[in-house]
């Protein structure tokens, strides 16, 4: 797994009795985004899959939504001592001709941590980013085993979780067949989610339509916007929503689903979409 796990030494204490081992955590650190040589924005990730999280932070933030936007994505040596090697923390991207600058992405003013999704944003207003795609109209339907079915599925997928048990995880599913299109983890939830829609981009696969993203934890404001900006009719998730994520899910039309664990869920949103759930 590369960087993405480490290990390192560590006591283990069972009722007062110390005992030396080696343990394995998840790798944190930080990715500097850059468009045209120019800096966007620092995030604290665990590296993998570095070009789906910058192209899939990119369609949350509304900048693409193609594959042909992104010409080209490419590492650069950064500041290093000399016969270091590359750390790979910094990623610069070229667009296409016509997509707009950096500057037309909303200022970030400080280091996102992998905890913050929308970190440093200018105001409150600057975070509902208007998607390309709608979700409203989407024909998506399934049974309830189908989506309590899901987090299991998921958690089957999560190797680093596995070793580590303190990574998140995001699934992108067929609605239709069930089928598990991908799965991304990373120490940032919405990092996990911007590799899946990342992943999507590559595979030229935008808008998301007929399909769910599961996530491993909870269902935050900026999760249900990054899988609105990417066309994701249904978003759920193993633990609660906030009131704001319900809010913008019921505004974009986009089925939630929360405390989805064992043989019940919890619908906030557009439940006409799990067959049998009661209209309101």
């Amino acid at each position: 797994m590369g960087r993405i796990t480490a290990r390192r030494r560590v006591i283990r204490v069972r009722r007062g009795e110390p005992t030396a081992r080696a343990d394995v955590l998840a790798v944190e650190e930080p990715l500097e985004i850059r468009i045209g040589g120019r800096a966007l924005v620092v995030t604290m990730r665990t590296p993998g899959h570095d070009v789906e999280l910058a192209t899939g932070f990119l369609v949350s933030e509304g900048l693409i939504a193609r594959a042909e936007d992104v010409v080209s994505a490419r590492y650069c040596a950064g500041a290093r001592a000399p016969g270091e090697p590359n750390s790979y923390n910094i990623l610069d991207l070229t667009l296409a001709d016509g997509i707009g600058a950096p500057d037309a992405v909303p200022a970030r003013r400080f280091t996102m941590s992998s905890a913050c999704g929308v970190c440093g944003k200018d105001s409150i207003d600057a975070v509902a980013t208007a998607s390309r795609f709608t979700v409203d109209d989407d024909p998506l339907a399934l049974d309830t085993d189908t989506v309590l079915a899901l987090p299991d599925r998921l958690r089957e997928g999560q190797k680093a979780f596995d070793r580590t048990g303190g990574i998140h995880a995001a699934g992108l599913f067929d609605g239709t067949t069930g089928e598990m299109l991908v799965i991304r983890e990373d120490i940032g939830r919405h990092n996990a989610v911007d590799k899946v829609v990342g992943w999507a981009l590559t595979q030229d696969r935008l808008p998301l339509r007929g399909t769910v993203l599961q996530v491993s934890g909870r269902a935050s404001f900026e999760l249900v916007q990054k899988a609105a900006m990417a066309g994701i009719p249904m978003l759920s998730a193993v633990s609660a929503p906030s009131s704001l994520a319900a809010d913008l899910a019921e505004q974009q039309g986009m089925t939630l689903a929360g405390f989805v664990r064992g043989d019940s869920l919890v619908l906030y949103s557009r439940p006409d979409r799990v067959l049998g759930s009661p209209a309101r």
